[in-house]
């Protein structure tokens, strides 16, 4: 077959396939010109479908190879049948592979034209994918979630830098609570199109889950879609009518510009994730850039964050605990230790929390995490109480885990499945609690100290709700963190400020722990106040669990226990 096509059989089937899309919508539309095997699919499919190309010689075959072995042969005879003219086209269903290698069922239909003469020419038609119907949201006729992630990992394929932003409503609870939700679903379906029309060609636009949409741009640059995101901002802080109500919104964003092509869609979501995070949480909804650096070494964090998540699908491979004792503040004694998370990798090496955790919170993969932590806790936990019968091990929470409504059960779950002794389990909430609904964080708490286990509050005194949550919530332990002693040895100030805390939690039935004591002088201090328990440098490090066992069996009963 030569591949020279005359230009007027170009510009025929350009006008033909024209007339087939207007008619064909939401649907991949396909146009073969028989005599010279020359064809002209849908954008659309190439990028669905990796396709070498809108414009193909030998389609067929090329279509064929994407095909489910099962059933090619089908579709093999079928196109033999209509090339040899015994058959003037054809009606079937089967499964076809995306780049990714998931197939997607499609049904095609296609029908033979013949020239004046009634000769065949034209072989022509269009395909359904039945997975593409589902990837539409019903409410605001945006492509949903499942078309967002379809969309980006054809961009991750074709290696094509993109500019991905997420967009969210915030406070829109206020709005269903007051108005109703069939009101509320008008708003989102007002926002919805007026982000569509306001992106236009330029873009891309999708509604995740929730309040939340998504843009993805090749033509806009990241300063540009930051200016067009302020333009909205204004546009709906000055108010819109809807439904003859006059309604603000705020909202907060995300940006991420994809330039590296070796991670997945879900290491993507999860920076997006951050991001948004972080402008909703720390910047009063101005729009946050996720940038791809590491402040330390020249790894990019998008490759580092999807090597943190392959180790996660593989058993938390590379992770590990650390301990750091906690002791009574009068004798000295060791009454606990809190669990540290940890990453080990022969590219990064050692990587504490604070460089990886932030970016998992919203990650769908860190329950599974979480659920590795506590019960390896446990597991660590109930060897030392063999040798420490009053031990409590102390394990971080983060506030996406107590969102999971299967939470309680997951955590009874392991306490049962590792046979250990429930009182001697304390979690830690933190301050950033605030971002649930604090009665559902009590039904949570008050559930599971039924069952015995302890609560603490993180880092007292960091954040502004600190007070409100024991005010709220029944805890055990207030821990108070190491900024507001650091200085205690010559700053007066800071021991009425703990003079203050400690009143504030004898007030609530709580009892205090200190972090961040170092030297013997910041002990001596502190004892004069109401503190049970010390937890710092001067008692020891972070460290190994073999280390802190071995500390454990080791350690005189009244002096300060240190590192080994």
């Amino acid at each position: 077959m030569s591949n020279s096509v005359p230009d007027e059989v170009k510009r025929n089937l350009d006008q033909l396939f024209n007339a087939f899309s207007t008619v064909a919508e939401g649907t991949y539309v396909y146009l073969c010109n028989m005599k010279y095997d020359y064809s002209r699919w849908s954008e659309s499919a190439v990028t669905s479908f990796g396709l070498p190309s809108e414009y193909m010689f030998g389609a067929g075959a090329i279509w064929e190879e994407h095909i489910h072995p099962e059933d090619r042969e089908n579709y093999h005879r079928s196109i033999d049948a209509i090339f040899s003219g015994q058959d003037d086209g054809h009606d079937m269903q089967y499964r076809a592979r995306k780049p990714n290698g998931d197939y997607e069922v499609c049904t095609c239909r296609g029908v033979v034209i013949c020239d004046q003469n009634g000769e065949p020419e034209y072989f022509g038609g269009a395909i359904r994918n039945h997975g593409v119907q589902g990837h539409i949201d019903t409410l605001v006729g945006l492509r949903n979630q499942y078309g967002f992630f379809e969309d980006l990992e054809s961009y991750l394929v074709k290696k094509r830098s993109v500019r991905i932003s997420v967009i969210g409503l915030s406070k829109f609870t206020e709005i269903n609570e007051v108005y109703g939700y069939l009101f509320g679903n008008q708003v989102l379906q007002r926002f919805g199109r007026y982000l569509f029309e306001h992106i236009g060609n330029r873009g891309h636009v999708y509604r995740l889950d929730g309040t939340k949409f998504a843009v993805i741009s090749v033509t806009l640059s990241t300063g540009e879609l930051k200016a067009e995101y302020e333009k909205l901002r204004t546009y709906f802080r000055d108010g819109c009518e809807v439904d003859g109500r006059h309604i603000i919104l705020d909202m907060s964003a995300g940006i991420l510009s994809l330039d590296d092509f070796t991670v997945d869609v879900q290491t993507i979501y999860s920076c997006l994730n951050f991001a948004f995070g972080e402008s909703k949480i720390r910047q009063q909804g101005d729009m946050v850039e996720f940038v791809n650096e590491l402040n330390d070494d020249s790894q990019q964090r998008l490759e580092m964050l999807h090597a943190i998540r392959d180790s996660i699908t593989r058993d938390c491979r590379g992770f590990c605990l650390y301990y750091q004792p906690v002791v009574n503040a009068v004798s000295g004694r060791l009454t606990g230790a809190e669990s540290l998370i940890r990453w080990r990798d022969e590219t990064y090496g050692m990587v504490m929390p604070d460089r990886f955790i932030p970016l998992l919170e919203r990650d769908s993969l860190f329950p599974q995490l979480g659920r590795w932590i506590l019960k390896k806790s446990l597991c660590d936990a109930k060897k030392v109480l063999s040798v420490c019968p009053d031990f409590v091990v102390n394990v971080n929470l983060s506030y996406t885990q107590l969102e999971k409504p299967d939470f309680p059960d997951m955590v009874l779950e392991l306490l049962r499945e590792v046979d250990y002794p429930p009182e001697h389990l304390c979690l830690e909430i933190t301050e950033r609690c605030r971002l649930l609904d604090l009665g559902q964080l009590l039904n949570i708490v008050a559930r599971l100290r039924a069952s015995g286990i302890r609560f603490a509050l993180d880092d007292f005194g960091t954040g502004f709700s600190s007070i409100g949550v024991i005010k709220a919530i029944p805890l055990d332990t207030i821990k108070i963190d190491r900024s507001f002693v650091i200085h205690i040895e010559k700053n007066a100030q800071e021991q009425q400020l703990v003079e203050h805390f400690t009143a504030v939690a004898a007030l609530f039935g709580a009892k205090v722990c200190v972090e961040g004591i170092e030297t013997a002088g910041m002990r001596d201090i502190l004892r004069h106040y109401r503190v049970h328990s010390f937890q710092g440098y001067y008692y020891g490090r972070p460290m190994d669990f073999g280390a802190f066992l071995f500390l454990a069996r080791s350690q005189p009963v009244d002096a300060p226990a240190k590192a080994r």
